[in-house]
């Protein structure tokens, strides 16, 4: 009895923490509140845009300074929570992250905006393997552990379509600053219920950190990323530009050459090396190259070439989301054990492509319901069908003492999809844009027909290209990944992956 009480936890006759279901909740609050924070801005992202006077080619950082910040630093992060102790990462993680809200939401230029959502991504990465990894030790029972990490999966999937609906309510009714202030009270919350509510093992005492590892992989992806975004002005064959992809590639070949000799690897590569695994890692990275631009180009189509506002542009993503959910807990999670992962990802990636290619289609006059929607609902059902079968995979068969870092890792690879997807993408509509103007504006009293003409073919060309990369998944989904159908792992001993979702 006394040792049931050490440390102050009441645990009951059983050894289960009595708090765990309220513990489930807080974590549950945090894990939300990353996962909003990746699409509530995309709704606020306009009328930031016109407040703050960013560029056309800058404003994409708004998106990618997050993802990447968040999807760099996530194996760093994983591996702060195993040393410091997850429950006092989970707490920094919190503050730190409504901190990075605050200064956000009190953002006087670009620049501040920049680098506050920045700081949002960096605080997330610790945040997100921290909850995680406490959820793992707080629910031991193996019927209570797929119970909990089902409620944790259902919010996650849910988060994207939440943060388009919250931003649009927010930015409309409110102002666009409060799409980031939200972060704060949900934070305070999260952070007192933590306190009082949650238990964690001490960390582990003699390891290091790989903080070269993590200098070099994030500076080689940094600089790709900057690389695509000055594409845009100033070309492709600029100095710099091919400066930045050359510098980018030499750090992530040395990122490479380190997780060989280092005494602790961030990542160890054994874990790429492994052909299904390296597979979903990469099906993963090139599937949300497709899918982050797209969300970028359909809030500005939605609101500022028809007109919608930001609570209908909102809503005008939900069926995309429930469309994802639907793939993926209705259909692939049925049939993962009844058929091999490739079975499922070749023909999801091939359904999300169609959806793409039926929003190459669009016109400044497009309707919604006729053009829009079943492109949304293809691409949903096809990125359910992908997603499911992808952690499953990569997260398969995984040895214990690997388990978080390959988890992290497959988020890694979504965060950092999506951070080169923003950031090509939009470069190639930008561009578009510009060069279909030029050809076209022969009349300056046209002007005001052309230049919504203008910018939605930039967006269908960028939709082409998102397409070919989903395609590029489908094909090496379809030559890498050669696992049989899924076993019927308990909940106990299968690894669980990173829960976040593809929105």
């Amino acid at each position: 009895m006394s040792s049931a009480r050490t440390g102050g936890t009441n645990a009951g006759a059983d050894g289960a923490d009595p708090r765990r279901w309220w513990g489930l909740v807080v974590i549950a609050l945090a894990q939300l509140m990353v996962v909003l924070d990746a699409t509530i801005v995309n709704i606020a992202l306009p009328s930031a845009q016109r407040a703050l006077g960013m560029s056309d080619g800058n404003r994409q950082w708004v998106i990618t300074a997050y993802t990447l910040a968040f999807g760099g630093l996530l194996l760093l992060g994983g591996r702060v929570a195993d040393l410091v102790g997850r429950k006092r990462t989970f707490v920094i993680g919190l503050i730190g992250f409504a901190a990075a809200s605050a200064f956000g939401g009190a953002a006087q230029t670009p620049g501040m905006l920049f680098g506050a959502r920045a700081l949002q991504g960096a605080f997330a990465a610790v945040l997100a393997p921290s909850a995680l990894s406490l959820l793992t030790t707080t629910f031991t029972d193996p019927r209570e552990r797929g119970k909990a990490f089902g409620i944790y999966g259902a919010l996650a999937g849910s988060g994207s379509a939440i943060g388009f609906i919250v931003g649009g309510l927010l930015t409309e009714y409110l102002n666009w600053r409060w799409c980031l202030y939200v972060n704060v009270p949900i934070a305070v919350l999260a952070v007192a219920g933590a306190l009082v509510l949650l238990r964690d093992r001490p960390g582990q005492s003699g390891g290091r950190l790989d903080v070269p590892g993590a200098l070099l992989g994030c500076g080689g992806l940094v600089a790709i990323v900057y690389g695509f975004s000055e594409a845009q002005p100033r070309g492709w064959s600029d100095p710099l530009v091919l400066g930045l992809f050359a510098a980018g590639a030499v750090l992530l070949v040395a990122f490479v050459r380190w997780q060989t000799r280092a005494p602790s690897p961030l990542l160890p590569l054994h874990i790429v090396r492994d052909r299904d695994r390296g597979g979903s890692f990469l099906t993963m990275a090139l599937a949300t190259v497709a899918m982050f631009g797209l969300f970028l180009f359909l809030t500005y189509y939605l609101q500022v070439i028809l007109g919608y506002s930001p609570v209908r542009a909102g809503l005008g993503f939900l069926p995309l989301t429930v469309a994802i959910i639907i793939g993926s807990t209705q259909i692939s999670a049925r049939l993962l054990y009844r058929l091999a992962p490739r079975l499922l990802m070749v023909p999801g990636t091939l359904l999300a492509a169609c959806g793409l290619l039926l929003l190459t289609r669009i016109t400044v006059h497009s309707s919604y319901p006729t053009e829009i929607l079943p492109a949304l609902l293809l691409m949903g059902l096809g990125m359910g069908l992908t997603f499911m079968p992808v952690f499953a995979t990569a997260t398969s068969g995984v040895a214990p003492r690997d388990a978080g870092v390959t988890s992290a890792t497959v988020n890694t690879s979504q965060q950092v999809g999506g951070s080169i997807g923003t950031a090509l993408l939009n470069t190639v509509a930008t561009t578009s844009s510009a060069a279909y103007l030029t050809a076209h504006l022969h009349d300056p009293a046209r002007r005001a027909a052309v230049v919504p003409a203008a910018v939605v073919h930039g967006y269908t060309v960028a939709i082409w290209w998102a397409a070919g990369v989903m395609l590029l998944a489908g094909l090496v989904a379809g030559l890498l990944v050669t696992a049989e159908p899924a076993k019927h792992d308990s909940p106990a001993e299968t690894p669980m992956p990173e829960c976040q979702s593809p929105m």
